[in-house]
């Protein structure tokens, strides 16, 4: 990605906006207990020092803390930030959320014993900066904890889905996080890097219909990309048979619910 200063602060800017609107913490709900799994696994001990890149409304953060570890949350996004707080302190949790980038990390070298993100810094813009930054705070020894939605994967394909009605920013795809292949060339240098690609779900009390409407008023990309399509309402319907489409033929539900399964890349890394 060749940027000029402007450019980059443009993209960051919209990037900002995108994840700011609708109410992503309304989504992250639906995969909570995928990640407190995500994090039960990283064997976290009391008084470990955990950075949380990206981490949204804390999804990572919380239960890590519940561990007893010294932990840290950091994202773009001041409302998730916020709201991150707020859970922490409706559940009497001691955690630390800053609104940070994960481009220009804002901690000393090997300050953490684990750097973990779910969803999140596979966003950033310049991927090899993120990936940079993620190993340069994280200390020899210490683990680096990647969840990254893969190309084939469920929610992969809803990403291209809307790229194809929205143009997508000019920056390398999200979804090459996803790509062991593309994970090895960011980290395995420095790390040694382990995969495995298990799913996780999304439980809905609703039809895959409703479920998109739920994206629409919630989840930003999805957000924006109808807020985008205004002024071409045939272009907004197609895209909501799309998605519609897409969440129905993934359903394994056929009572009005739904429950839709999506595989990510679980990258557990040791830096060397």
């Amino acid at each position: 990605m060749n940027s000029s200063p402007s450019d980059l602060d443009t993209l960051k800017t919209k990037l900002k906006a995108t994840w700011m609107a609708g109410d992503f913490g309304v989504i992250a709900k639906s995969y909570e207990t995928g990640a407190a799994h995500f994090v039960d696994r990283l064997n976290i001990e009391p008084g470990d020092n955990v950075l949380d890149v990206a981490c949204g409304t804390g999804n990572l953060s919380i239960p890590a803390a519940k561990f007893g570890a010294n932990v840290i949350g950091v994202d773009i996004a001041a409302n998730l930030i916020e709201q991150a707080r707020a859970r922490a302190k409706a559940e009497n949790i001691t955690a630390s959320f800053e609104v940070g980038d994960a481009e220009q990390l804002p901690y000393d070298d090997s300050s953490f014993d684990t750097v973990m993100t779910m969803y999140g810094a596979m966003f950033a813009p310049r991927p090899e900066l993120a990936a940079a930054e993620i190993l340069r705070v994280c200390r020899k020894g210490g683990t680096i904890a990647m969840a990254n939605w893969t190309p084939t994967g469920f929610v992969g394909q809803l990403f291209n889905i809307v790229s194809g009605y929205v143009p997508p920013p000019n920056m390398p795809s999200p979804i090459k996080w996803g790509e062991q292949k593309t994970v090895r060339q960011r980290l395995g240098n420095h790390a040694n890097v382990q995969f495995t690609t298990p799913l996780i779900s999304f439980t809905y009390p609703f039809t895959p219909e409703a479920v998109v409407d739920h994206f629409q008023l919630y989840f930003g990309p999805i957000h924006k990309a109808f807020q985008a399509l205004e002024a071409d309402p045939n272009k907004q319907i197609a895209l909501r048979n799309d998605l519609t489409r897409l969440w129905t033929d993934h359903n394994q539900r056929s009572d009005g619910t739904t429950f839709v399964e999506s595989e990510y890349l679980d990258v557990h890394a040791t830096k060397l």
